[in-house]
């Protein structure tokens, strides 16, 4: 008896879609990566002390920039922060960075952790290095902290004193570096293309390996969590264990799964997160929503980037709109934009100060082009697996949510994934103690389980 022809056609249909799931399941091979920064530099073994002295007539102008701020146009009737930063908000924080916020006092303040300057290959990389903040003879672990945008160091003055401070019931402690990533904050800007998160992330382990540590741990969000990625792939290794607030997964099959999830969630997902990730529709609205200004940046970052450096009020109502929204995005209902709720309006003005003193809002955003070009060596790196150990935490109102079925297709040696109680995107500003709290709990497991004997 013949087999019949229907079911040749369906085992026929079976096998080609089990290969192209089995092809697309495949990472590209690992691209080239051209050290751009290296181009006819000479390393130095220099490494500078440096403090933060902003020039008199740098304030004295933004101050005559502030006194003549325009007349703002007023918000729609019940519209909060869903049209964008609210401007009668917007008016109270120009009142207050005027005529209450001290940067002389608050230039102290950042001041109050070591930092340096070194160069890497063409660039020069602002740094902090803060060690533990007495003498122990617990075992001292490098750790690298990476921020992303529109962020800067400022979200880890909190957050480094409670490392670096022997804990009880812990055997180590952390001595922390924490760097201005390229074209942000008091780092040098790049000067040529291609600096995307590849380049980075190996800019940054020259810093470590510069620093003397051969081995180290990493932890990052936003664009950090890309660039600790990144190193974790490249630099298997020296990175002892990644821990992630933004752990992130971009592929074919990551897209194929979560259609196929989408039939029986609960086969594949907690209850409690299904909300998080379907309907589907939803959350691609939500994403299209909020992710304007990520078009803009990606494709002219220098056209935005002019009217914000010419503009305090305009700059910080660009950033702290952020500060808003990722914090958690019910936010956005409230016409104050609850940007008070885990924030101070002197914290929150550091960072944008960060911004404006060093003129650095376009070459931070130049990083989104870089990152989304197309001849990128970012997007092969997203593909391969990251196969040091691996935290993910998924703070509850981060912008992203992934569940973990899919996050254990890139992070093949995961942990463990947690889900704090309380945090946004900024987790290190907003729950500096927590944050303290994963990161001491999550590399100590790592510790325990894979480097004990060691």
């Amino acid at each position: 008896m013949g087999f019949p022809v229907g079911k040749s056609i369906a085992v026929i249909l079976l096998a080609s879609i089990s290969y192209q799931i089995y092809k697309v399941s495949l990472p590209p091979s690992m691209p080239q990566i051209n050290l751009i920064y290296k181009k006819g530099q000479i390393e130095t073994k220099k490494i500078e002390p440096f403090k933060i002295n902003i020039p008199t007539q740098v304030i004295e102008d933004l101050n005559e920039r502030l006194d003549k701020s325009r007349e703002l146009t007023p918000p729609l009737h019940d519209s909060a922060f869903t049209y964008g930063f609210n401007s009668n908000k917007l008016k109270s924080i120009i009142h207050f960075w005027r005529n209450k916020y001290n940067w002389r006092q608050r230039e102290k303040y950042l001041n109050s952790l070591p930092q340096f300057k070194t160069n890497i290959g063409s660039v020069e990389i602002h740094f902090i290095h803060a060690k533990p903040s007495q003498q122990t003879k617990l075992k001292t672990v490098p750790l690298i902290l990476l921020h992303g945008w529109p962020g800067s160091v400022r979200e880890f003055y909190e957050l480094i004193p409670l490392l670096t401070t022997p804990q009880k019931d812990r055997d180590f402690v952390f001595e922390v570096i924490a760097p201005s990533l390229p074209g942000y904050g008091f780092s040098g800007k790049p000067t040529e293309k291609g600096y995307n998160t590849v380049i980075f992330a190996a800019m940054m382990n020259d810093l470590m390996v510069k620093l003397g540590f051969q081995k180290y741990y990493v932890q990052g969000g936003d664009w950090g969590a890309a660039i600790a990625a990144n190193m974790a792939i490249l630099y298997p290794e020296r990175v002892l264990g990644l821990h992630s607030n933004m752990c992130f997964v971009n592929s074919p099959l990551e897209k194929l799964k979560k259609m196929i999830a989408s039939i029986y969630p609960s086969l594949f997902i907690e209850e409690k997160f299904i909300s998080k990730v379907y309907p589907a529709k939803e959350h691609f609205f939500e994403l299209m929503l909020e992710s304007g200004y990520f078009h803009l940046q990606a494709t002219k970052p220098d056209t935005i980037g002019t009217a914000l450096t010419d503009s305090p009020a305009g700059l910080a109502a660009y950033i702290l709109e952020k500060f808003s929204t990722w914090t958690n995005k019910k936010y956005r209902d409230f016409p104050d934009g609850k940007l008070e709720e885990k924030f101070t309006l002197t914290n929150l003005l550091d960072n944008v100060m960060i911004y404006w003193v060093t003129g650095t809002i376009t070459s931070s955003m130049r990083l989104y082009s870089e990152a989304f070009a197309l001849n990128s060596t970012s997007h092969d790196l997203d593909r391969q697996p990251v196969v040091v150990p691996t935290i993910c935490a998924r703070f509850p109102h981060e912008v992203i949510f992934q569940p973990e079925f899919i996050l254990r297709e890139r992070y093949v040696n995961l942990t463990r994934v947690t889900d704090p109680p309380r945090g946004g995107h900024f987790a290190a500003f907003e729950e500096p103690q927590l944050m303290a709290e994963e990161i001491f709990s999550g590399f100590g497991e790592i510790q325990r389980r894979y480097y004990s004997k060691q």
